[in-house]
């Protein structure tokens, strides 16, 4: 379980492919704390640490999560957005984020305004997952607030400190991202969808 409040951001440093799985190394600052069979979210991809070396460490993707999430286009050098699992008894300061990455989405449009910026995501509504303005939302790992929400698009204001403490400063108009769509806004929209039945 995670909050969505992004710890640092880490360099993808090796991509190895051994059969169906891809081992992914990477240089962070918080390889000093991590241990083996630890959970890390990146990009919002719960992965689990199995290997330590200096100021790298390995996770693994199996297939699955390969083909649901952006880990597929993934390149040595890639800046990615790094949490750890929370601690019990620790404020929350996001929202819930389970690290389960629902589908792809794609940056429509980046907005500048006044020290910030207005970010306009596109999803794929034949999932069916929603977003509410005012609800929470997960960008490749970061706990966000959505400001407009209409069926498969959405945005969110981005300030300073996220901007440069996240990978969306490397975001442009098409960069795929991975969603996280509120969990209870998930158990909701599916007890309605039965009711409809």
């Amino acid at each position: 379980m995670f909050t969505g409040i992004i710890e640092t951001l880490g360099t993808i440093t090796a991509l190895e492919k051994e059969q169906e799985n891809l081992h992914i190394t990477m240089r962070s600052s918080l390889t000093n704390e991590l241990k083996i069979d630890q959970s890390v979210a990146h990009n919002g991809v719960c992965l689990t640490v199995i290997a330590i070396d200096g100021d790298q460490y390995t996770v693994t993707a199996i297939q699955e999560t390969i083909l649901k999430t952006t880990v597929s286009d993934w390149k040595v050098g890639d800046k990615v957005n790094l949490e750890r699992a929370m601690k019990l008894g620790d404020r929350l300061d996001g929202h819930i984020v389970q690290g389960h990455v629902d589908q792809i989405g794609y940056c429509k449009s980046i907005r500048e305004a006044d020290g910030s910026w207005y970010f306009t995501f596109e999803y794929d509504p034949a999932l069916h997952n929603i977003t509410i303005e005012k609800g929470s939302v997960t960008i490749n790992g970061t706990s966000l607030t959505v400001v407009d929400s209409n069926k498969n698009e959405f945005s969110v204001a981005i300030i300073p400190y996220t901007f440069e403490h996240t990978n969306f400063h490397t975001f442009r108009v098409g960069t795929k991202i991975n969603l996280e769509f509120d969990v209870v806004g998930k158990y909701v929209a599916r007890l309605y969808g039965l009711h409809q039945m």
